[in-house]
């Protein structure tokens, strides 16, 4: 089959689109023949090496831990999926992942696809969902009525962030780009701030959040200065480096999003129920992957990339 792996730690040029062997099922696996992978920007530090004391891969390595395809085969002691089932799946971030014609899944990890959006887009679900999902009910324990900021809400994560805490019933406060206003408004946001326009801390003076997410990596003043913005014996999560402890009984957390099939099944019955939208910006041939670094690493991409097969 072909797949894009690299063989060492390094810059994009390491990553080669090249033949490589067709995994098989082994028990309690299935092999899914991958229809889209989704990029995401954590690609490029695990890439490079930046994080291989939190998430070291061997060597050769495919990327891309994102997917959504149709199971081709079934290993032992597999007996809730079957050939030709269409799925999604958030894997192992230090697994050979999917960027390939076909990678080899733990079958507790899958979760049916959406039905009501193409598959190849469904890729772009299973990470990012989960990453706000847990982020806003299971960190910051949301609840209707609370408030919400959402800084970085133009990315995939955000999207889902904004969507999941309108429909629990709070109030949502984004920031994001012009470029991302309109999208970031029909999710159902009450504010949306340009932070490019107006510095976020300017925009909100005087205010406090019941739950701050920072999905923006940031310095650590600029980290203290958010998790200020947390009201009393509320919560402050990270997901882009270490948390920073205002007091006033503020609750701070830097998380790391894991995989949860149940999770990801409840986000797929929201897409099917019209309740969640998946944005796809783009989608690329998989021999296009190094490219994809590059934009990413140079704040380019125009938004979430989906690469096929």
């Amino acid at each position: 089959m072909k797949a894009v792996r690299y063989h060492s730690y390094g810059d994009s040029a390491v990553l080669v689109y090249e033949e490589a062997g067709r995994p098989v099922a082994g028990a309690g696996q299935v092999v899914v023949r991958v229809a889209g992978a989704a990029f995401n920007p954590v690609d490029v530090a695990i890439r490079a090496g930046f994080m291989q004391q939190v998430f070291p891969v061997d060597f050769p390595h495919v990327p891309n831990f994102d997917v959504a395809g149709v199971i081709a085969e079934v290993g032992e002691g597999v007996s809730d999926w079957s050939a030709g089932d269409t799925v999604v799946a958030f894997l192992p971030m230090t697994a050979p992942g999917a960027a390939a014609e076909y990678v080899a899944v733990p079958a507790e990890l899958l979760a049916a696809a959406p039905r009501t959006v193409e598959l190849v887009d469904a890729a772009a679900l299973p990470s990012a969902g989960l990453t706000a999902w847990q982020a806003l009910f299971e960190h910051g324990n949301l609840t209707a009525g609370q408030s919400v900021l959402v800084n970085g809400a133009g990315g995939a994560v955000g999207g889902y962030a904004v969507q999941l805490a309108k429909s629990a019933g709070a109030t949502v406060t984004a920031t994001g780009r012009a470029r991302s206003a309109e999208r970031v408004r029909s999710y159902g946001a009450d504010r949306i701030i340009d932070y490019t326009a107006t510095p976020l801390l300017q925009a909100v003076a005087g205010q406090r959040f019941d739950v701050v997410l920072n999905l923006v990596r940031t310095g650590p003043e600029e980290t203290a200065q958010l998790a200020d913005l947390a009201a009393d014996c509320g919560v402050f999560v990270i997901t882009t480096g270490p948390a920073a402890d205002p007091g006033r009984g503020v609750r701070a957390v830097q998380m790391f999003a894991r995989s949860d099939a149940a999770q990801l099944g409840e986000l797929v019955a929201r897409v099917d129920a019209g309740e969640l939208k998946i944005d796809v910006a783009q989608r690329r041939p998989l021999a296009d992957l190094a490219a994809v670094h590059d934009q990413a690493a140079a704040g380019e991409l125009p938004g979430k990339t989906i690469l096929i097969p």
